[in-house]
């Protein structure tokens, strides 16, 4: 009538539940931050191929056009031709338009530069879009910041 139960029913207890929650954690406060690191460093990474790129575009631009793009045209000049009159541009010297930086905030870019050695300034603010910063927040430029003697 009344089957009996077994004493050997396999199950987990609240406790052994509660155990194993706890290990997982653990184990996600150690890896989360791991990971999170690792898209913030590819950000990085990515700004600096598409600046990169951008170089290299406006070397070809300026090759064909005889001049870099003004500030007016910025780095749309690059994907489409800043006026009709311009009958040597060959473009487009991109194959996608970029102009957002991994973060969303535009890259900025000036010509004629202000940084000796360099004819144009080209620059992402970082994570945070702000000029300067460390880190994370750090500009993104084409130019090299020349370093104070014993500075490392």
């Amino acid at each position: 009538m009344f089957k009996q139960l077994r004493t050997d029913e396999s199950g987990l207890t609240l406790i052994e539940l509660t155990i194993v929650i706890a290990i997982l954690g653990i184990l996600a406060a150690f890896i989360a931050p791991r990971v999170i690191t690792a898209i913030d460093d590819a950000k990085v990474g990515k700004a600096r191929t598409e600046i990169a790129n951008l170089r290299v575009s406006l070397s070809k631009f300026s090759v064909d056009v005889g001049r870099y793009p003004s500030s007016e045209e910025g780095l749309d000049a690059l994907w489409r031709s800043p006026s009709q009159e311009l009958t040597s541009w060959r473009g487009p010297y991109v194959e996608d338009p970029i102009s957002v930086d991994p973060w969303g905030n535009d890259y900025q870019y000036r010509y004629p530069g202000t940084h000796y050695g360099y004819d144009y300034d080209l620059i992402s603010y970082g994570r945070d879009g702000k000029l300067g910063g460390e880190d994370l927040d750090a500009d993104i430029t084409n130019w090299v910041e020349e370093q104070e003697a014993g500075a490392q």
